[in-house]
């Protein structure tokens, strides 16, 4: 089977790699095509995964290509994982909004619609060269905003596009082990929007156990229960995804994060940089570069939630991540091997509140015929209102992109919660539009 992953010279293509050298099943990938524009990256990124394929069997072949259509051609999946804008955008992003006292993160508030609203061109772009080229691939769409990207795809594609995202994973894996239980024993009644969700249940046996762990001292054990205390959790009763700490506690994350030297994205580019070039001038030491690099990204991911002495844990480092869940996806699909999965899809009625074509986070069975949404655990209270208020502010960054309308994309800013009027909503529109080009091009400047 062929893989496409666009966004092949990116930083993180070699977790998926090495995901695909542990598949040992007899209908697995044997062909990885890397797309990207950056042909250095392209080089230095198929350096790094000839280097991890040593000693492997029967390694998956890998080529490059700058040439998007030659990349699709005859694909059976197709990652997408583009960053428009580079990591130069992804800085204007947080950088425009702290400078207004704005949280400045690239997938949460003002920084989230900006980096939408130049994304979606470009991925309905790709939806339709994937329809000629490949059309019955699947799309396994990684790209931020997660749940955004894949409803503006779907607008070509429908069902054939699959959001993926490991942070809810992660926290049911996490709760279930706080409690001493195998995460495979256990389902996860988590439901919302892609980093916007809550786990509202922890069915083991068919008894519900979340609530026994609100009430131990275990609760701060792990991520989740250190990022926002044990008593706002036992408030609301649920445990929320960990990108609701930049809702619950908005001043202490814009504080945090302008009290840094540098932001998320301009340490993400400064070492970015140092790296290609590290890799340019030590070529045999290519993967080796890159396990130091991931190391160091890894232990500082949203190191603004948390103490100055508070490490991340160590197994969330540790134990993997988007890349296992399309494998897992893949598998399913591709081998009829029935697996229930977190995931980003057209909800149907699964998530009450939300219109049936709102692509919503919620478990779903998978097996040869794609996903299906299962009943997800009802939002109520200020989840929900929560939830609808984003969801609206997604589909106008969506129309406002595909429109090219500036009226829509001042409305998607002024609706977001984390933006406190409509004036700092048009100084955030114009900011972006001055420091991002292709920004700015989405509505003809």
């Amino acid at each position: 089977m062929r893989l496409t992953l666009l966004g092949g010279g990116g930083f993180r293509v070699p977790l998926v790699h090495s995901a695909l050298l542990r598949d040992t099943h007899d209908r697995r990938i044997d062909e990885l095509v890397l797309h990207d524009v950056t042909a250095d990256r392209l080089a230095a990124i198929e350096r790094i995964l000839a280097q991890q394929a040593a000693g492997h069997d029967a390694p998956p072949r890998v080529s490059t290509t700058t040439d998007l259509d030659a990349a699709l051609e005859g694909a059976d999946f197709v990652f997408s994982a583009i960053r428009v804008g580079g990591l130069e955008g992804r800085t204007a992003d947080e950088r425009v909004a702290l400078d207004l006292g704005v949280l400045g993160q690239e997938t949460t508030g003002p920084g989230g619609i900006a980096y939408g609203l130049r994304t979606i061109p470009v991925s309905l772009d790709i939806a339709h060269r994937v329809r000629r080229q490949a059309p019955a691939a699947w799309v396994i769409n990684f790209t931020n905003p997660a749940g955004m990207i894949t409803q503006a795809m779907q607008t070509v594609l429908g069902d054939r596009v699959v959001g993926i995202c490991d942070s809810p994973l992660g926290l049911g894996r996490r709760a279930a082990h706080a409690l001493g239980l195998p995460a495979e024993q256990v389902h996860f009644g988590y439901s919302g929007l892609n980093h916007l969700g809550w786990l509202q249940r922890l069915e083991h046996r068919g008894e519900d156990v979340l609530q026994q762990l609100l009430q131990r001292p275990e609760l701060l054990t792990f991520e989740e229960g250190q990022l926002f205390g044990a008593d706002w959790l036992q408030s609301i009763g649920a445990i929320p995804n960990e990108y609701l700490f930049y809702y619950y506690f908005t001043r202490d994350a814009v504080a945090a994060i302008k009290g840094s030297a540098e932001t998320r994205g301009e340490y993400l580019l400064r070492s970015q940089v140092e790296f290609y070039a590290q890799v340019a001038a030590a070529p045999e030491r290519a993967y080796d570069l890159w396990t130091a690099a991931r190391r160091a990204r890894d232990e500082t991911y949203m190191a603004e939630a948390r103490a100055d002495d508070e490490e991340r844990d160590a197994e969330d480092v540790a134990g993997g991540g988007y890349e296992g869940v399309a494998l897992a996806l893949m598998a399913a699909i591709a081998r009829g091997e029935r697996a229930s999965m977190l995931l980003n899809v057209r909800g149907r009625g699964a998530l009450p509140g939300l219109p049936d074509d709102a692509v919503v986070e919620v478990p779903c069975t998978v097996d040869a015929g794609g996903p299906r949404p299962l009943a997800a655990v009802p939002l109520t209270g200020h989840p929900l209102g929560l939830v609808q208020q984003v969801k609206a502010v997604e589909e106008l960054t969506i129309k406002a992109a595909l429109e090219g309308d500036e009226s829509l994309a001042l409305q998607a800013f002024s609706l977001h919660p984390l933006v406190d009027s409509v004036t700092t909503a048009k100084t955030l529109l114009a900011g972006y539009r001055a420091r991002i080009p292709t920004l700015d091009r989405v509505f003809g400047g």
